[in-house]
């Protein structure tokens, strides 16, 4: 009992984060934050112990997030996404020379991560917020290491552009 709540502890922030920014609604994440720790503790025996823990709860939260995904598809036309993201990105009339608060930046990062496929959002957060390196996500994916490096470059691409308007 004690092992889990050393654990459960170390851990729980990163996988938290993990849940958040991959359904961008909290009682999603609350949920499968919940199932993500029941499945981890009914499948500890089959927990090698040469993979990294937070690989392992990672790929497990990953696997339930793809899940969600498959069930509620979204309902939204690409064109439709484009004008609401187009409407919370209006231009603002700042001086070119103003430098973006932390907020701002907090901002144009969370609406680049939701336009991005979710291959490729799942593989940025995975690398940037959870560390993880190309192995590594490529374990938590179930993908190659070459796809996991294509994805991680178009999100980034795709980030810095956002911040480049």
């Amino acid at each position: 009992m004690l092992a889990f709540e050393m654990l459960y502890r170390r851990h729980r922030g990163t996988l938290y984060r993990f849940l958040l920014r991959s359904l961008r609604q909290r009682a999603d994440a609350d949920e499968l934050f919940q199932e993500t720790w029941s499945r981890a503790i009914a499948a500890r025996e089959r927990y090698r112990v040469e993979a990294r823990f937070t690989t392992w709860l990672l790929q497990i939260a990953h696997n339930l997030v793809i899940d969600r995904f498959r069930r509620s598809r979204p309902q939204a036309s690409t064109e439709e996404a484009e004008v609401v993201f187009n409407q919370l990105d209006a231009p603002d009339d700042e001086r070119p020379d103003h430098v973006l608060s932390e907020f701002e930046q907090r901002r144009r990062l969370q609406i680049a991560l939701e336009e991005l496929p979710e291959e490729q959002r799942v593989t940025f957060l995975l690398r940037m917020e959870n560390g993880l390196g190309l192995e590594e996500i490529s374990e938590v994916t179930g993908v190659g290491r070459e796809t996991v490096k294509s994805r991680l470059r178009y999100a980034l691409a795709r980030v810095r552009a956002r911040f480049e308007t």
